[in-house]
This record gives structure tokens, sequence and C-alpha cells, in this order.
């Protein structure tokens, strides 16, 4: 198969670092090559032309979704345009990668979800960290009852807080959405879906500097979540842009027969340890991955084009992700709990290399 042709959306800090090092990779390799780019920033768009060859000269996010060679869209833009970016390239014939969360409103991302049933491409939903060859060990030892039932479990992830965008202080940003979606994703994956929310979130620094100004924080910084996934099965998530350092696992899940606790953060894990009633002794488990890349859904994406399969991450988990995190800020703002009525599919990983049924992962738009 030749090349898939990528264009990429928003061409800041993520693209520039992280996506354009796996690019990178994936180019060498003779899988993917990276033909254009928009970003409203001329600067970045001149960037991205010197260093990849790609065309920049678009003048919206829907003239490059509109060109007819493209494969994939890469959706890397500021939060409150992902769901109408995503679904117009959907809707447009592309396979498509939305960084988190896949929408800011419910509304929107419900019309996402539904574009992406009809679609003739998939739709990848960041974060990947289910991808992670810790997060899957973790996965299987959990599903194999290796820590007994699940009973409780917390998770955490936080730092100082962005200074190079104004939009994640701004209304549709925030720390939630920004961070707190990582430990969401992670949690459910283990537990399942949420079944009601209660949170504490607000506002602790209310004038950040971003951009070289003082602005005025209009979206959370800091918050504290325990979710119900039933059956008496607490978790519980610290998060925001108030953290300075920390050296506690990412992630503990706490079991009738024992622990496990992913080491490092869940998009950078650094190995897990396991303490089992039985073995009466913690086992150390290293990380067998240390390059892994938290933009690793790309390659996941590019894979299941070329073999014709469907993803192992799927977007009903995303949209749970953001129905949660919603009604966490309700919860706030009302002092109630709220309940959740979306659920997702369990990861398949056994299952997600097998051809999809229905064809749509074979898709590829240049022999329409």
């Amino acid at each position: 198969m030749a090349a898939l042709k990528i264009g990429v959306l928003g061409l800041g800090s993520v693209f520039q670092g992280p996506y354009s090092s796996l690019i990178t990779k994936l180019q060498h390799e003779g899988r993917i090559e990276l033909v254009a780019g928009y970003d409203p920033d001329p600067a970045k768009r001149a960037t991205t032309a010197e260093r990849f060859g790609a065309d920049t000269s678009f003048t919206d996010g829907q003239e490059l979704i509109d060109r007819a060679d493209l494969d994939i869209v890469l959706v890397l833009t500021s939060m409150n345009e992902h769901g109408s970016l995503a679904r117009a390239a959907l809707e447009a014939g592309k396979h498509v990668l939305v960084e988190k969360p896949m929408a800011t409103s419910l509304e929107e991302a419900a019309e996402l979800l539904e574009a992406a049933a009809g679609a003739r491409g998939q739709l990848v939903c960041a974060p990947h960290v289910a991808l992670s060859p810790t997060y899957r060990e973790m996965h299987r030892r959990v599903r194999e009852g290796e820590i007994g039932e699940l009973h409780l479990a917390r998770a955490r992830y936080g730092w100082s807080g962005p200074w190079w965008g104004r939009w994640f202080y701004e209304q549709g940003g925030g720390s939630l959405f920004d961070l707190g979606v990582y430990n969401l994703t992670s949690l459910c994956g283990f537990l399942g879906s949420v079944r009601r929310v209660t949170a504490m979130v607000g506002v602790a620094v209310p004038k950040r500097e971003a951009e070289g100004e003082q602005v005025t924080v209009r979206s959370d910084d800091n918050a504290h979540i325990v979710l119900d996934f039933g059956d008496a099965r607490f978790a519980s998530i610290a998060t925001g842009f108030t953290l300075q350092k920390y050296r506690s696992p990412a992630v503990e899940l706490y079991g009738s027969a024992g622990t496990i606790q992913m080491l490092g953060d869940d998009w950078a894990p650094e190995g897990f340890e396991q303490w089992t009633n039985a073995r009466g002794s913690w086992e150390i488990v290293g990380e067998s991955d240390p390059n892994w890349p938290w933009t690793d859904g790309l390659r996941h994406l590019v894979d299941s084009v070329e073999n014709g399969t469907r993803t192992l991450t799927r977007p009903e988990h995303a949209y749970h992700a953001l129905e949660v995190m919603l009604a966490a800020k309700r919860s706030a703002e009302e002092g109630r709990v709220v309940e959740i009525r979306s659920t997702f599919p369990d990861f398949a990983y056994d299952g997600a290399e097998q051809a999809v049924r229905d064809g749509r992962g074979k898709h590829d738009p240049r022999l329409s």
C-alpha cells in the first residue's frame, strides 16, 4: 500500500513536539506522508511547510478537509473546535484522529458519534492511554482476576499549568478537559462505565500568565471527583493546574485479593507494582517500552487502515468520559450527585486485530 496521506489541523505545541516526532518516524518507514497543514498562525504554517514540505496555503480548516487526496486528518486545535472539525472530516470521507476532548458539549459529541457510525473512515479519540504496553498488561491481569474483584481505585495527574495558550483558561478549556480526562479514561477502562458522579470543581488561581499576559481564569483549574461504578465500587480523581510535583502512583486499583499500581503517569507509564495476598509480597514490573509515545493513537489508526481492522479504542469511550466530566462540573455547581446515562464497550485486546466485518476499516479514499 502506498503511504497514507495526512493533513493536520492545528500546528501548535502538541503538533510541533510529540505528534511531529511520531509523524517523522512513520514517514521514514514509508507508511504515511504529511502533505497538508493549517493553523491561523502564519508563523506555525511557515515552520511546518519548511520542516515537512507540506502545503499550508489553506485559508481555513474546511479547505484542508476538502483536499481530495487526504486519507487521515488530525484535529489538534483548541478544544472548542474539536467536535465540528472532526465531524466535517468524517463527513468528507477521511479517517480522523481528534485530540481530547472529542468535543466540549455533549450535544456536539453526540453529533460526532452519529457521524462516526455512518462514516467511511474511522474515528480515534485521544487520550490513547489504553494502547501502552503497561496499561495492556495491567488490564489483562485485572480481567484475569489476579487481584480479585475491584472495589476501590484512585488516580491523579496535574501540573502547574500551561503558559503558551490563553484558551486553556477560557470557557471550553480547563484542567478537567486537559488533564483529568487521562485518569478518567484509564479508570473507566479498568472499572467500566460510571453510573454516578460527585465532584468539587473550581478556580483556585484566579489570574494566570498566558501568552505573556495576565489573564482571568474562566474555566476550572482544580478538581476532585468521586466516581460510582455501581455495586459499591468507587474511585476518585485528583487533578488540576495546581500540582507542582508528586511521586505517588498514577493509578491505584484495590481488589479483593490484591493491589495493582501504575507508576509514573498513565500517559507516560513507568511500569507497575502488584501485591497479591496469595504471594504475600510486592511484584515490581519494569516499563517494557520506555519510549512509548502518548501520541500512539496515530500509529494505531495507521495500522488499522493498512490492515482493514477496527481500532481498539472506541469513540463511545471518549463520549462517556466527556459526559462524566460535564457531570462533574454540574455536580460542583449544584452540590448534588449527577447520574450518568452513557456506557461504552470494554476493550477487546484479543480481537483488536480481527478484520472489520462491515469493511469500513478497509476504506481507502484514493481508490474511490
